[in-house]
């Protein structure tokens, strides 16, 4: 009887839709709260970052919060959402496997979580709930 209500199908592709969403805003908000303040350091001036890859701390902060906050704000919105996931993919890698490397779990797992979450979306794409699925049509 369930089966006649509810058709896998439909149900699939609503899941798919509805998780793409879910998982845009969730993870564009929360990033938006790692990366506005870094935006502020930027503004003011305050240069003040890490260098884990050598090519400066001023370089790294701009790349960070162009990750952060410009890639994180076009996933929320789903434009260009896979190609905005590139730079966060590479931003959570960088905090991983270099800046993160040698502490704790505890200490990794926020940076951890973000780089799978990120890879989720990647691969699950924008969604029907998205700009980019609007542009397609």
């Amino acid at each position: 009887m369930i089966q006649k209500l509810v058709s896998p199908i439909s149900w699939s592709a609503n899941a798919a839709a509805w998780s793409s969403l879910i998982l845009r805003l969730t993870l564009g908000l929360l990033m938006l709260s790692h990366g506005i303040p870094k935006l502020i350091n930027l503004i003011n001036g305050n240069m003040e970052f890490g260098d884990p890859i050598g090519i400066g701390a001023p370089a790294s902060l701009i790349l960070t919060v162009f990750a952060e906050v410009l890639c994180s704000i076009l996933i929320i919105i789903g434009l260009w959402t896979r190609l905005a996931l590139i730079p966060l993919i590479i931003t959570m890698a960088v905090a991983v496997f270099i800046i993160h490397i040698n502490d704790s779990l505890g200490t990794m797992e926020p940076a951890l979580m973000y780089l799978l979450s990120y890879c989720a979306l990647f691969l699950l794409g924008s969604g029907t709930f998205s700009i980019d699925a609007v542009l397609k049509k």
